[in-house]
């Protein structure tokens, strides 16, 4: 099944309506210049009553995941969604960068721009290639594959340096069917941008992406979302499930 994330939770109603509709995860902006931005203490209140099983996911900008390490286990996140912003508009890792000590079963998501890939085929090329060299530099012998797994995910957003997410547009899926196909033969592919309980079944039926990201596709304003079109999504990707089997 398609993994679900509704992302720019603010208060815990939200987040409850996210998780009974059946969101597999939730996700929490930690980037001030986002007006779903939320403080450490709110979004680890609203963690505390969330069930087990969901993931919880902070979304960071311009900020390196060692440095955001301290609000992860404040707030008991266990996925970290970093995307570079304006302060660095490479893809590539900081050189010397580590990642101490996170909690246990970790996740970590790269986002970058979907026009980033989109008939730049060096530039995939790449980006896979050096995925090897990324798992190296996160990954201890004694972890094994399993933490390789938690690396694998990478986030398509229509997003770009300025605006790194939250865009409410979509990026030209028929463009980019074949730059996710092949991504995919490598790591797990969300896609992000523009998503509504509309055009999401589209969405899924063009790209055959692993997850989906939705923020303001399902809002009544920027940082409240409406119940209706969360659960509205949700069964929207259930559907295109079943007719994809």
């Amino acid at each position: 099944m398609t993994w679900i994330k509704i992302c720019g939770m603010t208060n815990l109603e939200d987040a409850l309506v996210a998780v009974e509709a059946g969101a597999d995860a939730v996700g929490f902006v930690f980037y001030e210049k986002s007006p779903r931005c939320v403080t450490v203490e709110t979004a680890r209140e609203i963690v505390e009553k969330l069930p087990e099983n969901v993931e919880k996911v902070g979304v960071i900008v311009d900020t390196h995941p060692a440095d955001f390490l301290a609000v992860i286990h404040q707030t008991r996140l266990n996925s970290c969604q970093w995307y570079l912003g304006e302060n660095n508009g490479s893809a590539t890792m900081p050189k010397g960068s580590k990642f101490p000590a996170p909690p246990a079963g970790f996740n970590l998501y790269r986002a970058v721009p979907a026009n980033w890939f989109i008939g730049n085929e060096i530039r995939m090329r790449d980006f896979t290639a050096s995925f090897a060299k990324v798992e190296k530099s996160f990954i201890s012998p004694e972890q094994g594959k399993k933490a390789v797994e938690r690396l694998r995910t990478i986030f398509l957003d229509s997003g770009t340096s300025r605006q790194p997410g939250g865009t409410g547009k979509v990026f030209d899926w028929q463009g980019a069917a074949g730059a996710i196909q092949f991504l995919q033969q490598t790591v797990r592919v969300v896609v992000a941008g523009g998503l509504t309980p509309e055009n999401v079944g589209e969405a899924i039926e063009i790209l055959e992406p692993w997850g989906v990201d939705v923020v303001s596709g399902v809002e009544a304003s920027p940082g409240k979302k409406d119940p209706e079109k969360v659960r509205a999504f949700v069964r929207a990707v259930r559907e295109m499930d079943r007719k994809t089997g």
